[in-house]
């Protein structure tokens, strides 16, 4: 379970997130500029919110009252960044196992080989970056971040640079490996038909506002942020 509550005071406006996501996908949608990558930047602890509090299957790994704000290498969060972000001198299992804490590294290259494969890529893990298509690269930064063993995982636009077709199978396969993890997941996108393929639930964020346009059943309605 993710939860969420908390605001950010950014240039032109002031972020306010309320979220609560159990074993489901929620997305966010809206316009370039409303707030959603800043999001999953304050859940992944890349920025820090101004207040409020964040908390992962009952683990506060965020909290401005109890002065609490764990780095991002301990979060346990799974990122897959808009452009990927894959080293491009690294092969591609080499890409999979990078940034794995010490404590996985046991039996990491046949991890690393069961991943690729679950993904169909297993052919690829000798290749590099440049050398695959934009779809090959969405598996590999997927593979990359589930290696982890992810307690979330956050998407930022993962399919924005695909074309119609591949777009659409890997938009199944995001749904499969959520249901196969059962971890909360979080996407953000700016098409709303993606949103309503993707999302169990869907929230609109425009100027750092959010409004619900899709709830998950049994209904489960977004935290109010709420500050003393």
């Amino acid at each position: 379970m993710l939860q969420a509550d908390f605001r950010l005071k950014l240039p032109h406006f002031e972020l306010q997130a309320g979220l609560q996501v159990a074993e489901e996908t929620l997305v966010l949608v809206g316009p370039s500029g409303a707030g959603k990558t800043t999001i999953l930047k304050c859940l992944a602890g890349l920025l820090a919110p101004s207040e409020g509090s964040i908390q992962i299957n009952g683990r506060t790994v965020y909290s401005s009252v109890n002065k609490v704000n764990l780095p991002a290498r301990v979060r346990r969060v799974g990122y897959v960044f808009q452009e990927y972000a894959l080293f491009p001198h690294m092969t591609v299992k080499k890409n999979v196992l990078y940034g794995l804490p010490k404590n996985k590294k046991k039996n990491a290259g046949l991890q690393a080989d069961k991943m690729l494969e679950m993904l169909g890529i297993l052919h690829l893990k000798d290749r590099y970056p440049g050398h695959i298509s934009g779809g090959e690269k969405q598996r590999v930064a997927l593979a990359r971040a589930l290696m982890t063993e992810p307690e979330i995982m956050l998407l930022d636009e993962p399919l924005s640079a695909l074309d119609p077709d591949i777009r659409s199978e890997l938009q199944q396969e995001l749904k499969k490996i959520q249901r196969q993890w059962k971890i909360p997941v979080v996407v953000v996108t700016h098409d709303l038909q993606e949103a309503e393929i993707l999302g169990d639930q869907i929230l609109r964020i425009d100027r750092g506002q959010l409004t619900a346009i899709k709830e998950s059943a049994p209904l489960q309605k977004p935290i109010q942020p709420s500050f003393a």
